[in-house]
């Protein structure tokens, strides 16, 4: 098969590249060069900017007769309906990368959505959020991504189009190497830095969210760009297990030689900068059956393996900044020894 990547020279994109390519696909990147990625040779880059060029590569895109686009970053309605024009006619469908933010669970765990949590495990047909743009009010976000971001409006238009048949794959929390989300990183630096706790809320600690290791999730991409019964299916994508936030920084300290303990307390009782504002009732975990039964899905590399693969990564590549109200030490010193033995 012959498959055009958007994007796909970072995280996850290089592990379903290569991947693809060992499977004796013929594969192309369109990106916009700041990293080549390590792709292997057969790939082919092209160089360009989405939002400013696209159309310019039409040509060039039909000289490829795409069987399949893989599109590693829509993130809104203007972008999708840009790329089904481009492809319509031309590739033979349309795969979108998505979110489990669609769901109205998302939207219950942080508040933005009214009701009580949602039953578990959350399925393919599960309610949506109603509100549209879930990080509108997120400040730290650069302002254009927030005010075109919403996963739910991308999958209507790919799901829309009968001219290009769309295949959806919603993913949960990824983590493993070159995640520039750091989602390790809270966690790792406490333990390297020698702290004998690390406290979690009461709510938090029981808390339970499915998570996904970089190279599994590439291993799915490449399963439903692929696999011809994905045509106008969406799934989901997830660890089979989908531990308390307890537990998970267990793992991680197993995995890096922690000998320090997790507590859990009430929020009351924590420093200002631990008390999480979410409603951890509602849990997030996905049931993975549909692509596991559909399309033979299963993880390639073993839960510990990723784990030090990605604490291994995230020591030799933290943050380039801090934000040192996330580390106060001595408020959680004081937390502990109150909490006593």
């Amino acid at each position: 098969m012959n498959i055009l990547f958007l994007g796909g020279t970072a995280f996850m994109g290089p592990f379903a590249v290569t991947r693809l390519v060992r499977e004796g696909h013929e594969v192309a990147v369109f990106h916009r060069g700041k990293t080549e990625g390590e792709l292997p040779p057969e790939v082919r880059h092209l160089h360009g900017d989405r939002h400013d060029n696209l159309k310019q590569f039409g040509a060039e895109f039909r000289r490829l007769a795409p069987d399949v686009v893989v599109d590693m970053m829509l993130l809104g309605e203007e972008d999708a309906r840009r790329v089904v024009e481009l492809f319509r006619g031309m590739a033979g469908r349309l795969v979108a990368i998505s979110s489990m933010d669609v769901y109205r669970a998302y939207g219950i765990f942080h508040g933005s959505e009214p009701g009580t949590p949602d039953p578990s495990p959350i399925s393919e047909t599960s309610p949506l959020r109603e509100r549209l743009y879930p990080y509108r009010d997120e400040e730290r976000l650069p302002e254009s991504w927030r005010k075109r971001y919403d996963k739910i409006l991308v999958e209507r238009v790919v799901m829309g189009e009968p001219a290009l048949p769309g295949t959806v794959l919603r993913l949960p929390m990824v983590y493993g190497p070159n995640d520039r989300q750091h989602r390790l990183h809270g966690y790792l630096k406490r333990m390297d830095d020698g702290r004998p706790a690390i406290l979690l809320s009461e709510g938090f600690a029981r808390w339970r969210a499915a998570r996904g290791y970089a190279e599994d999730m590439a291993a799915a991409i490449a399963l439903v760009a692929t696999h011809p019964r994905a045509a106008g299916r969406i799934y989901h994508v997830a660890e089979q297990a989908s531990p308390p936030e307890a537990e998970w920084v267990e793992r991680i300290g197993r995995a890096v030689g922690w000998t320090g303990r997790v507590v859990a307390l009430p929020p009351d009782r924590l420093p200002e900068h631990l008390r999480d504002k979410l409603n951890t009732d509602q849990p997030m975990i996905p049931d993975s059956t549909r692509i596991r039964t559909e399309l033979g899905y299963q993880e390639t590399v073993p839960p510990d393996e990723a784990l030090d693969r990605s604490s291994t990564w995230e020591r030799a590549q933290p943050p380039e900044k801090l934000d040192p109200e996330a580390f106060k030490y001595d408020a959680e010193h004081e937390a502990l020894a109150a909490a006593g033995p």
